[in-house]
């Protein structure tokens, strides 16, 4: 009988360790440690940021046109901007993207990494003026309050456009160059930010290949490429 009555309460104890053990699980999770999913955060906020964390590159997002997109606010002045040409040392020819004339609607926008990428702005202003190349945002509208830094999230470079006053041929020379490293860079695309005085002004949807992969291309078909 006692042997019994022994293993009827080892019973009784192993039920009640069991429920005990399952009893963490459906609760309210308030006292649970956070768990790391293994995910990177969406880029778009800078860090101390209130904008939304949107964006990144999306080829959905990106329509090519070769038009600058103007930034009309109140605090600031797009018109500093009449127009801009942008060339490149490795793709097309002066009869085709590399010959066009400097516009707001008709702009070279396709690239190749490794490419060196001059720009010709018009414009009064001979300083002050900064071009930023970011990975391509569906959103937008966040440049119109960024605070634009090298800690910002998916900053790739970045050219600071001065008239160059001390070349013999001021007029014919680039204000500033720069080229995106595919040590660094993916193909894809990206956002030209124009900013005068910290501020975003004009933006230009661009689009960077593989290093020769444009090669051979004819200058109808670098043109399809820039409208696509």
């Amino acid at each position: 009988m006692k042997k019994i009555l022994a293993l009827a309460l080892a019973l009784l104890l192993l039920v009640g360790l069991a429920a005990c053990g399952g009893g963490g699980s459906g609760g309210s999770g308030a006292n649970a440690p956070a768990v790391n999913s293994g995910e990177e955060p969406q880029s778009g906020g800078q860090p101390g940021s209130d904008a939304p964390s949107q964006g990144g590159s999306s080829a959905e997002g990106a329509k090519l046109s070769g038009k600058l997109e103007l930034i009309q606010l109140e605090d600031r002045d797009p018109s500093i901007l009449r127009g801009v040409r942008i060339l490149g040392n490795s793709v097309g020819s002066g009869d085709d993207i590399n010959g066009k004339a400097s516009s707001l609607t008709d702009v070279r926008c396709i690239f190749e990494l490794n490419e060196w990428v001059e720009f010709y702005p018009d414009t009064d202003a001979e300083y002050a003026l900064r071009v930023w190349v970011l990975k391509h945002r569906d959103d937008q509208a966040y440049y119109n309050d960024c605070k634009f830094s090298d800690l910002m999230p998916n900053f790739a470079n970045y050219c600071d456009l001065h008239y160059p006053a001390d070349a013999d041929q001021p007029d014919e020379w680039p204000w500033g160059a720069f080229y995106l490293n595919p040590d660094d860079c993916e193909p894809g695309f990206y956002d030209f930010v124009f900013t005068y005085e910290g501020k975003a002004i004009a933006v230009l949807q661009t689009r960077f290949y593989n290093t020769g992969e444009l090669s051979g291309k004819t200058g109808p078909e670098l043109e399809a490429l820039m409208h696509e």
